[in-house]
């Protein structure tokens, strides 16, 4: 892969999409081609067909999907699934038969078994049952795995797969239903200083323990793998720590400065007790995470305190 390499990236608005179009253009990467929902609806086959024919993309990075946090993996679990399975079938045999150089597909840790072993190594996957509150999305990504790997063995063609640890950054959907842990908390936080609220809730126990890394990490990642692996065997990618749930919302309220309590709501589900991915073969590969978490949630805050709100 070269400088003039025409790659496109399937989600590029999105939280990771954004993150590696950034990334490719620091690395040098001119010919990027990226497309909108509005200008493409990768649920549609014959747009996406047609997208491919037309731009003859030599490279693939597939970070579209259809995202969220934990009540609304619960809420639409349909959705979750038909759409993740919709999008991930017609770009990646879309990118097979207009014969791509390299695909990359990124998957996600909660394909892992909610009982599984701690760090949890890539050969865990379907060793056992899924988180239910996810189950949806998760068993969308481990499809997406498994048509690269027989691509790749069928066809002889290099199609990857990478599997994040939690994703956060400063293309995060702040959002207290749509986003991820890390947004909602920052959003929740945030409102809760400027308000004077007393309190806020917090889903679950606050033992639930997960791993986090920051956009700008993983894009570096993917760009590492583009160039220097060829393996359909999927490759994790994380930081290698992990915390509690408890200690994170401490941390996000210190970064805010919010001085109310934190209050945990038991009657809501933790999710997996645990996610720590082992990232011995990416790490062994030459790559590691270089930013720190609380300077990722930093980073974090001060794009949220930029963005427009509605009054």
């Amino acid at each position: 892969m070269d400088t003039n390499s025409k790659i496109y990236v399937a989600g590029h608005t999105g939280l990771v999409g954004s993150a590696i179009m950034k990334a490719l253009m620091r690395h040098g990467y001119k010919n990027i081609v990226t497309r909108t929902h509005a200008e493409l609806d990768l649920q549609d086959a014959r747009a996406t067909d047609a997208f491919f024919e037309k731009e003859r993309p030599e490279y693939v990075i597939l970070a579209a999907a259809r995202a969220g946090g934990i009540q609304e993996s619960i809420t639409y679990p349909t959705e979750f699934l038909l759409e993740n399975l919709t999008i991930q079938n017609n770009v990646i045999w879309s990118a097979h038969k207009n014969k791509v150089k390299k695909f990359l597909f990124i998957a996600s840790s909660c394909m892992y078994p909610r009982e599984c072993p701690q760090p949890m190594k890539e050969e865990y996957l379907l060793t056992g049952p899924l988180e239910p509150t996810n189950e949806g999305y998760a068993i969308a990504k481990i499809a997406g795995v498994k048509l690269c790997e027989y691509i790749s063995a069928q066809f002889g063609e290099h199609f990857i797969s990478c599997i994040p640890c939690n994703i956060y950054g400063e293309g995060d959907y702040f959002d207290t239903l749509r986003g991820h842990v890390i947004g909602s908390l920052i959003v929740r936080m945030h409102a809760a200083k400027i308000d004077g609220a007393k309190s806020v809730s917090v889903w679950g126990t606050g033992n639930a323990r997960r791993e986090f890394l920051f956009d700008e990490d993983l894009a570096e990642a993917v760009i590492h793998l583009l160039e220097r692996y060829d393996s359909a065997e999927p490759v994790n990618v994380g930081s290698g720590t992990d915390i509690s749930i408890k200690e994170l919302a401490e941390l996000v309220k210190k970064i805010i400065g919010y001085e109310g309590e934190i209050i945990f709501d038991t009657s809501k589900p933790d999710g997996m007790p645990q996610k720590l991915l082992d990232v011995t073969k990416i790490e062994s590969r030459g790559w590691k995470h270089a930013i720190a978490l609380e300077d990722g949630l930093i980073r974090s805050y001060s794009s949220y305190q930029m963005k427009p709100r509605a009054a």
